[in-house]
This record gives C-alpha cells, structure tokens and sequence, in this order.
C-alpha cells in the first residue's frame, strides 16, 4: 500500500511582540530627524558641553554654514523633542531633553562608536574563536593558587563569568584572555577587601565605561596617590574606549593606561566601594548599606571633539578633587 502524502505544513500564527505601528511611525520619523550628520554633530556637542547646554554661537563652530542654517537644524530637532530650548538675552541656549537623556546617551556612547568601530574588527572571520575553555580553567586555576582565602569553585566562577560578560562585547578575541585575567584579578579583590586596613575605594559608573568613568578613575589614582583606589564601570559597556578619551588618559596614567578597557558594572563591584559615584546612567547601582551614592551631571565625551573632552576632564578633575579632600582628612 502506498503511504499517504504528508500533509503541508500549517502555519501557526502567534502572537507578534513587534512595535506598534504607532510608535513605530513616531520613532521612524525621530531616526529620520537623527539621520543629518551636522543634526548629529550638534547633538553630540551639546550632550559633551560640560555646561549642559549651548548656544547657536557654539554650534555654529561646528560647520562652515549660516547660522539660519544651524537655526534649522536645531528647529527639527527640537520638533521631535529630541532638544528644548531657552532664550537668555540675544541667544538661544539648547539642552537635551531630560525624558531623552537615557535614549541620547545609548546613541552617542553605545551605538555611535559601535558603528566606527575599525575595520578590522569586521574583518575577523566569524569561526576564528580559538578554544577558550581550557585556558580560562587554566587560569582559574592559577588565580586560585594566588588567592587562597578563596575556595576553587568561586575563583572558577568569577573567571568564567568575567569572560562572558566581556564576550558580549569583543569584536577581536585576540586579547580576550588577558582582559579576562585583568577583570577577574580586580573582582577577586573586591571579594577579599578588608575595609578596616585597606584605602578608602570609590566606584565610579557611566553607561558605556568608555569616557566619563574612566576618566574620573584615572584622575583620583593619580591625585591621590594610593591614599584612595578607583574603580570604573559601565551599566552598557562598550567596546572601545572613545578615542579622544584614551588619548587624554595616556596623558594623566601613562604607559598604564593601555591597561583600560570598558567593564560591566558588577554587584562585588559596588559592595566592594565606599562610595558610588553614577554619571549619566540613572538608577542602575544596586543599593548597599553602608555605600555612599553621588550622582555627577558632567558632559558626556561621546563623539566630542578633542578640546571638549578636555573641558569635560577639567570639570571632572574639580570634582574628584573636592571628593578626595573630603576622603583624605
């Protein structure tokens, strides 16, 4: 007997969690403000402005155009309420929109560089992923031996974890590893700090870990001369550190600021400090008796020119200076 033909496959709807065509109408038409490169210029300068404004003067620098023209542009962005606006005097003075802040910062300090990030990293061929499983046991093992006050199984968990927290991120596997063993090494002496002999410890957190936190970590380890230890880390990390950044911080840290990368903010990471300093990245720290939260309004250095990211290290650098007189008595 010849067997029945199968029967066709049916489709079997479900239910879609795509956009609503609402909303999708009024992101679309806020992406399609967003899609000028001068719009975009103009966003990233008044984000980087450490004043947390500018004015049409300022902006106007950025391009050899009319200032009707820069008028304009601000104009459209204002219209999808990316930017508000106030007029003082003679000049009229823009700001992010505060209810936009979070989706501003993500643009500029996460997915901006995403997309510049160098070819090179595109280039890497996707199979090309050594194996990593014996060398993240191997090195689990030899951090183990080093820190004996731990048992193997939580040395051994932190490694692993720190490696796939920064997967999420690298485009290159190359230096991988040793960032690896860097992250796990300062995670594993968060877990063993004794706060009774052991420096004051300040924490400092941004979105992507590739500007602001950096630099302000950078700035308290040289001012204080070891009397105060700095942590960085990033709710979303990036990849990279912004390039105007690293310049800057090879300046304040030397040879050793090839040692930066962005990291992910971690729970050890924050019971470990004694104070928690949050810039740009909203109520993102879990809270810890005993931890003491700040939160800094400085500008953000994603996609700012090279004299605005200095402005924003000097106004940074005024900061950690009051902080460190205040935890070096």
């Amino acid at each position: 007997m010849n067997a029945l033909p199968a029967a066709p496959e049916q489709c079997s709807p479900v239910a879609t969690h795509a956009i609503g065509q609402d909303a999708a109408r009024q992101v679309a038409e806020t992406l399609k403000a967003l899609s000028d490169p001068l719009r975009l210029r103009m966003l990233s300068a008044i984000a980087a402005d450490p004043r947390g404004e500018s004015c049409v003067c300022d902006l106007a620098e950025l391009s050899e155009v009319s200032q009707p023209t820069v008028s304009h542009h601000l104009k459209v962005l204002k219209e999808v309420e990316v930017l508000t606006s106030e007029r003082r005097g003679t000049w009229v003075w823009y700001r992010i929109n505060p209810g936009l802040r979070g989706a501003v910062t993500a643009l500029l300090d996460s997915f901006a560089p995403a997309t510049l990030a160098a070819p090179w990293r595109r280039d890497e061929p996707a199979g090309a992923r050594p194996d990593f499983d014996a060398r993240i046991t191997r090195l689990a093992e030899e951090l183990a031996a080093e820190i004996p006050e731990l048992d193997r199984a939580t040395v051994l968990g932190v490694v692993r974890e720190s490696y796939t927290a920064l997967a999420r991120t690298a485009k290159a596997t190359g230096a991988l590893v040793p960032l690896t063993e860097r992250f796990a090494r300062q995670r594993l002496a968060d877990l063993t700090r004794d706060r009774e002999s052991s420096a004051p410890q300040v924490l400092f957190v941004c979105v992507a870990n590739a500007g602001r936190s950096q630099l302000a970590a950078a700035l308290v380890n040289r001012l204080a001369n070891g009397k105060v230890v700095a942590r960085s880390a990033g709710s979303s990390p990036a990849d990279i550190i912004h390039p105007h950044v690293r310049s800057i911080l090879a300046e304040i840290e030397g040879d050793r600021a090839v040692d930066r990368f962005p990291k992910p903010l971690t729970d050890d990471a924050v019971r470990a400090a004694d104070v928690v300093v949050t810039m740009g990245c909203g109520d993102v720290c879990p809270v810890i008796p005993g931890v003491r939260y700040e939160d800094w309004a400085v500008g953000d250095p994603a996609l700012a020119s090279r004299e605005g990211v200095e402005a924003i290290r000097d106004d940074i650098a005024a900061r950690v200076r009051v902080l460190l007189d205040d935890l070096i008595r």
